[in-house]
């Protein structure tokens, strides 16, 4: 099976050089390619430093330029830049574990992945990157951040982080490791009384996703359960065609996943649920989603809802759908472009926007630290101290389970166990 990155699609066709406007005008670049190359000129005549204006590095930065302003996940990259690109995607390096992304234009680690260095150091949903190594991250464009968290496994990385609630910025020295963790996790029977109710956590889409979900679902049936939580908060996203599996589980094969929508024809995609003509998992579900479940977390969430397979429980999502074409040009650098968007089966566009649930339930940020906290004291060793942590009210969890225990009891008076379709 080939594995797509969720940002990362195969080269698209871009369009002609030039098109007409309503009025019949030809709108080509090359009346407006005049004014660059006069403004290159006028920079290598008179700019007082005269090995700065070489024509490849005012060419590659005005690409930059050009780039960075269209979108936070549109960039240029040089040769060497695109060579890197495409040695990540073909072998393991070095991380923190963190997804960094643009939020009121300051960039925000989305969530920490459960087992990751960035986890276990206590960086947490939200909080505002101020400085990387030294070097501030105010005006630092997504890639360039990225970047400097990556590097060899050993190596450390210096953070200065903004949180909400703190006076002070909180610096972090955290170790980079390859990164390489469960994605599927936490699966057991929940307690209380009436209908058995099974829970499990997916933290990422990783590549064996799909089957350590399809697993954690055979063992929590081995033990009769009545229905299913799946818990996808502070779920970042990963592999789309893990998503796809793991939303797959409770569609009937071939049922329509997303798609995308974008300028070109070959920007449009249907993405379906493997197996067609495979029977679905019939126990009624909830999934439970918040302000950091994003991406591939988004189209498992909208797939669920829109098809009325799932009631979604917590709050509305990231709002991370866009799609990104790389493309290579004729001297080894490339474009990476956003030339499409994500949409759920029901039309309804997730990036910006998310994924609303049905029943709103809602965490303090207290309250979401500590339930970060305890899941880290699950990576501790054995006999390792632990903290002394309060219990959390897990108030999003609490309805869920209410709500499916609720539907289950009236099921067994005859009415329909799964959750109404929303129009």
């Amino acid at each position: 099976m080939r594995h797509v990155w969720f940002l990362l699609v195969p080269m698209l066709c871009l369009g002609p050089l030039w098109a007409q406007e309503e009025d019949g005008d030809d709108v080509s670049p090359y009346r407006e390619m005049k004014t660059l190359a006069r403004a290159v000129e006028l920079i290598r005549q008179d700019y007082v430093d005269e090995d700065k204006t070489g024509y490849e590095e005012l060419i590659y930065n005005a690409l930059r330029g050009m780039l960075e302003e269209l979108d936070p996940h549109s960039d240029f990259m040089d040769p060497k830049d695109f060579k890197g690109m495409q040695e990540d995607t073909r072998s393991e390096f070095g991380g923190l574990g963190v997804v960094v992304g643009m939020k009121n234009d300051r960039l925000t680690i989305v969530a920490p992945m459960e087992g990751t260095p960035g986890f276990r150091a206590g960086l947490l949903p939200g909080d505002v990157l101020l400085e990387i190594d030294g070097q501030s991250a105010e005006k630092m464009s997504l890639r360039d951040a990225v970047e400097k968290l990556r590097g060899e496994a050993g190596t450390s990385v210096k953070l200065v982080v903004g949180r909400e609630g703190e006076p002070k910025s909180l610096p972090f020295d955290i170790e980079r490791e390859v990164i390489k963790v469960p994605s599927v996790r936490g699966a057991k029977v929940l307690e209380g009384e009436g209908p058995r109710v099974g829970y499990v956590r997916v933290t990422q889409f990783s590549e064996p996703t799909g089957k350590e979900f399809a697993r954690a679902l055979n063992e929590l049936e081995k033990q009769e359960i009545d229905g299913l939580v799946v818990d996808l908060r502070f779920n970042p996203g990963g592999l789309l065609g893990s998503a796809v599996e793991v939303a797959g589980e409770f569609l009937p094969g071939g049922a329509l996943v997303a798609y995308t929508e974008g300028r070109s024809a070959s920007a449009e995609r249907r993405y379906l649920a493997p197996g067609k003509g495979r029977k679905p998992r019939g126990y009624p579900v909830a999934v439970l989603v918040n302000g950091s479940s994003a991406s591939g977390a988004e189209i498992v969430a909208g797939a669920l809802k829109d098809s009325g397979r799932a009631l979604l429980v917590g709050e509305t999502t990231f709002g991370k759908g866009s799609v990104q074409s790389v493309v290579s040009l004729p001297d080894g650098s490339a474009v990476r472009l956003t030339t499409a968007k994500y949409f759920t089966p029901g039309q309804q566009p997730i990036h910006e926007k998310g994924v609303m649930p049905h029943v709103v339930a809602t965490m303090s940020a207290e309250d979401e630290a500590r339930l970060l906290a305890l899941r880290r004291q699950e990576d501790l060793p054995a006999g390792t101290k632990r903290e002394e942590l309060r219990p959390v009210d897990d108030v999003p969890l609490q309805r869920a389970v209410d709500a499916l225990r609720g539907v289950l009891l009236h099921a067994k008076e005859g009415t329909d166990p799964t959750p109404s379709k929303e129009g």
